[in-house]
């Protein structure tokens, strides 16, 4: 058996974004390889024959990270290649042959719907106000930047009708929302436009608005008004009359609380609850760095909502019926990424037990793309650890034990790491997750949970606002309490945590209340509130939603939750890792408290990672992915096994 290593990771293949032809005798989905050294991934069209289960490539060119389905049952998907231009959209037939240039758009395409007469309605990135120039980034407005996408000053999504048989270049392109609408979502009937989004300049608002749009009449009417309602990613036409929504009163949990289901008159935008829910919808929240790629999360089949969702530890499908009962069809240790149906047929991408995303049809693998690679590596299978605090709650966790544990002395102690997620709306599951098991393969012991504040558990054991650093912070230190119980062979002294995002502000917090760690890596964290509210792309909503306050209102409580404000008491060796282009936690972050550290005498190391997302860990550049798992393998090895570290290179 192989031992798996930084690099493993671009051995995997990762199956994605499933869909049936319009006709349902075909389906495609991706496939998707990281390259550390081209330093970046390729992606290929793949085709499934549903009625045989066979599959083969379509496509070798390497470019292919999404498509989409004509009427006539040929597949387009944008692509940049040698003597075409920027935004060329290519077509091919899925029974084989050569992709050809269909057409070129001004713009890049989010989402392209072919409609019956041969046109398409096509969602794209407008570009609003004077042209960006290299020198000088000229700002408007705020949010002004998001991340994955830098500055976003005067860009929205835009719907239009796009000819691609007009004569003229001019008529080719017909706008059918305003320049400064950004659309969210959008569902078309007929002539009926339902769309989910705001108009907005200079500020955007908190909530959205939605609008019914006769897109071939012009006529436009607002149903429910911006910042009067939250509501959720569920835009659904049931008929000419009426629409399914997610909405969310807040009255309960406020921000914290979930949205429901309602049904909403298209006359006059009154709203009526259809179905009580308390878990997301449309979301696959299970945390894995070994994906790459996404799918349909929800779909109106019939009258059948399906959607995604989160219960407990793992995601999988649910069905709300048209009499309003919801069928739970989530499996253990499975996590859907994306999926299709057609006339009672399923098609999935999800992660089962270990395995990296493979393609279901009708619940039977039909893919195994990494069946060889799981069979020659060591893997560590997570160990459940479920167990009731103090408060009363049950906390679900796990353990995975080192890889090479039947190889050594049984008296021997071992290290471990405490890993904390992201969120904090966010879990943790049994399922495949590459550094874990790099670092189990390295002898460590690996722990990890979802505390209170993560999803799958409903409202009240999701909500911890104005509570960041109390219950949460109860839980993990309890949870790794009785990890060291159940686990004797665990080195007390030889414990580390780390995490990212809330994980790494949870990891800031904790190196500022307890000694208890010998090492800790905080990765694009928080630690401050105040700073945050002003740098970060959704920091303008944050600090309300959750800790119910600004910091024009009250800096002393938003300060009191800040982990910076705790700095001097760190005695922990502390490595940060962040992004310089991470718009979700701005890299005055990770600076500041490594400054704080260094000032106080903190063992601290910085590793800031030029061109890389609050995505690093899962998408970023395969090279940039590898020295980041270096640092904190070399910096766990360091301080919990005495190795050395070598300064310059992040290597042992």
């Amino acid at each position: 058996m192989e031992k798996i290593t930084i690099k493993s990771l671009f051995d995997l293949r990762f199956v994605s974004s499933p869909g049936f032809s319009p006709d349902g005798s075909k389906a495609a989905f991706i496939v998707q390889q990281g390259n550390y050294k081209a330093n970046g991934y390729t992606g290929d069209l793949w085709i499934l024959e549903p009625d045989s289960g066979q599959t083969r490539r379509l496509t070798r060119s390497g470019d292919v990270k999404n498509y989409f389905w004509t009427n006539h049952n040929t597949l387009l998907f944008p692509a940049k290649r040698e003597g075409e231009k920027e935004h060329t959209i290519y077509e091919i037939d899925p029974s084989g042959g050569e992709a050809m240039a269909a057409f070129t758009l001004p713009f890049p395409a989010v989402k392209f719907e072919q409609m019956e007469d041969g046109r398409y309605l096509v969602l794209a990135r407008w570009q609003n106000g004077e042209p960006k120039s290299e020198n000088c980034e000229v700002i408007e407005e705020a949010p002004f930047w998001s991340n994955g996408q830098r500055f976003t000053y005067g860009i929205r999504n835009r719907l239009f009708l796009f000819d691609p048989e007009a004569d003229e270049e001019g008529k080719r392109l017909t706008p059918l929302t305003g320049e400064w609408f950004d659309i969210t979502a959008y569902r078309r009937r007929g002539d009926m436009l339902l769309v989910s989004g705001m108009e907005w300049r200079g500020r955007r608002y908190n909530w959205n608005e939605v609008r019914l749009y006769n897109w071939k009449t012009g006529d436009m009417r607002v149903l429910i008004e911006k910042d009067s309602v939250r509501t959720g990613d569920t835009l659904e036409f049931l008929s000419d009359e009426e629409a399914l929504i997610t909405v969310s009163d807040n009255k309960r949990y406020g921000w914290s609380q979930y949205p429901e289901f309602y049904k909403m008159a298209l006359k006059t935008g009154e709203l009526t609850l259809f179905s009580s829910w308390e878990y997301a919808v449309g979301i696959n929240s299970v945390n894995s760095d070994a994906k790459i790629g996404s799918g349909r999360l929800d779909k109106m089949a019939g009258d059948t909502y399906w959607f995604v969702s989160t219960i407990n530890d793992e995601s999988g499908l649910c069905r709300l019926e048209a009499d309003g009962t919801i069928k739970q069809m989530v499996e253990p240790g499975c996590a859907v990424d994306g999926f299709d149906v057609y006339k009672g047929h399923v098609l999935e991408c999800k992660m089962r037990g270990l395995a990296p995303a493979e393609l279901f049809f009708d619940g039977k693998q039909v893919t195994d793309f990494n069946g060889e690679w799981l069979k020659n590596h060591r893997l560590s299978v997570p160990e459940p650890v479920f167990y009731t605090g103090t408060d009363g709650v049950e906390i679900h966790g796990w353990v995975m034990p080192p890889t090479d544990m039947s190889e050594r002395d049984p008296l021997r102690r071992y290290p471990a790491i405490l890993h904390i997620h992201g969120g904090p709306r966010t879990a943790f599951g049994p399922v495949y997750h590459h550094e874990m098991q790099l670092w189990a393969n390295a002898g460590y012991f690996v722990f990890f949970c979802n505390p209170r504040g993560s999803d799958g558990r409903g409202n009240a054991f999701g909500d911890i606002r104005e509570k960041y650093g109390t219950v949460e912070y109860q839980n993990l230190m309890e949870f790794t309490d009785e990890v060291l119980r159940r686990y004797p062979m665990i080195d007390r002294a030889r414990v580390g945590v780390t995490g990212g995002s809330y994980g790494g502000f949870m990891t800031n917090w904790i190196i500022g209340h307890t000694d208890r760690f010998a090492a800790a890596v905080s990765q694009r964290s928080i630690s401050s509130w105040l700073t945050m509210e002003y740098t970060s792309d959704i920091g303008y909503i944050f600090n309300k939603r959750h800790h119910n306050t600004y910091t024009r209102e009250n800096p002393e409580k938003l300060w009191g939750f800040s982990p910076l404000k705790y700095a001097d008491r760190c005695v922990t060796p502390t490595l940060f890792i962040h992004s310089d282009e991470d718009m979700r936690c701005w890299m005055v972050e990770g600076l500041s408290m490594f400054s704080a550290l260094k000032l106080h005498g903190c063992p601290a190391r910085m590793c800031l990672f030029h061109g890389e997302s609050h995505e690093l860990s899962r998408s970023g550049k395969p090279q940039n992915r590898c020295r980041r798992m270096k640092e904190i393998l070399g910096w766990m090895n360091h301080y919990l096994k005495g190795e050395t570290f070598d300064e310059t290179t992040g290597k042992d």
